[in-house]
């Protein structure tokens, strides 16, 4: 398999300007034109796909791509963005577990479901434990370090925990990623003032089936946090959950929502559920039958496609994959994964099966290269105080 990530690189966008000039903007698009034209259109002008967003029909056109086109065309545009065989790593922990007040149908940790999941709730975690395991993190080779925490929305009594984590995990060298549930504007400057690199928010499916899958948050409620999180300077994390049930609609749907927003988030993980028996949409799947891996990689190529400078994460489901799944994966253009042999409650592929697998395929792991915190403390010699200063960009 290591044959596939062995494409010769793409020309540059420049050397491609007599094709470019000659194609009809989206917006004049005829709308009686029909998918396999979008379709060839999409094939045949990959450098225009790097630097424009797509429409809904281009998205859907895409995903009607024969399979093999499709990832030649993500893998290209994803070595004209990134570094050919490098792969961004991530190790998660759960610093809250369990009894989370939110109704997600795919999660073990609502507080809904625990009397079929029989998951045990857990106090948070001590911040020498948190650092414990981000010092394991590091020495194992991931390069940022996330934290999640089953809440609605972190208290004002909990956010000087997370800050001091945020503070304490950035000065191990990791980059640091929180999934804290809605936050307000002030929340999310606090966390950015901290040096939080980036913030996890997913959609987890489109607009019109979201209501099949959550209900105690809107949307809207979604989007609201991720503004907040970008505006404050922090980078956006916000991904799905693909074999929940949905259409291809709702995933071609999905993909539009990231490119309506002002700037697609940095960060895409794009899970595959993990079926927990005791939760609704475990139970509905384990019932009706899995996604199969295709489609799910198919996202993935599609994702990378559209928002080309952004990591897309192989992220849940990893490890029901074979060896030679994982590699059209990354030849889809995934560039970022899990470490570890848990993530939140559920199992991951394990750390030397991946260290295998990446000798094999010729993958190397980035260097992290966390931000700076806005805001230190400052110990003044003479008076022995502290005090906070707010540094200049």
């Amino acid at each position: 398999m290591a044959g596939l990530l062995s494409i010769s690189e793409p020309t540059s966008v420049n050397d491609k300007a007599d094709d470019i000039n000659g194609f009809v903007p989206a917006t004049s698009v005829h709308s009686a034109k029909t998918a396999a034209d979008l379709a060839t259109d999409a094939t045949q002008n990959q450098a225009r796909f790097s630097v424009q967003k797509r429409s809904r029909a281009e998205i859907a056109a895409l995903f009607d791509l024969p399979f093999m086109d499709l990832l030649l065309q993500a893998q290209s545009i994803h070595r004209e963005n990134f570094t050919a065989n490098e792969v961004q790593i991530s190790t998660l922990l759960s610093i809250k577990t369990g009894n989370c007040p939110e109704d997600c149908g795919y999660c073990s940790q609502s507080g809904h479901h625990r009397d079929k999941t029989q998951l045990q709730a857990e106090k948070r975690l001590a911040v020498d434990k948190v650092l414990a395991a981000a010092k394991r993190a590091k020495a194992s080779g991931s390069s940022r370090f996330c934290m999640g925490a089953a809440w609605k929305h972190p208290s004002q009594k909990n956010m000087p925990y997370v800050i001091e984590l945020i503070k304490e995990v950035k000065a191990l060298g990791l980059e640091t990623c929180m999934t804290l549930g809605m936050l307000d504007s002030d929340q999310a400057s606090q966390l950015a003032d901290a040096g939080l690199d980036y913030y996890n928010h997913n959609l987890d499916t489109s607009r019109s089936y979201y209501d099949q899958v959550v209900t105690t948050r809107s949307y809207d409620d979604r989007l609201e946090t991720i503004d907040h999180v970008r505006n404050s300077g922090i980078h956006v994390c916000s991904g799905n959950i693909v074999g929940m049930g949905e259409s291809r609609d709702d995933r071609i749907d999905w993909v539009h929502e990231l490119l309506k927003m002002p700037k697609a988030p940095e960060s895409i993980p794009v899970n595959l559920l993990v079926p927990i028996k005791g939760t609704p949409l475990g139970d509905k799947v384990l019932s009706e039958g899995e996604l199969p891996v295709l489609e799910w990689i198919r996202t993935i190529a599609v994702t990378r496609i559209c928002c080309p400078k952004s990591y897309v994460r192989l992220s849940a489901g990893r490890e029901s994959l074979s060896d030679s799944e994982q590699a059209l994966a990354f030849m889809a253009g995934a560039n970022s994964f899990f470490y570890g042999d848990k993530l939140l409650t559920t199992g991951n592929a394990s750390q030397a099966n991946d260290n295998r697998l990446m000798q094999e395929l010729g993958l190397t792991a980035q260097i992290a290269a966390p931000r700076a915190p806005k805001v230190v403390t400052v110990l003044d010699a003479a008076s022995g105080q502290r005090s906070e200063v707010l540094l200049t960009e």
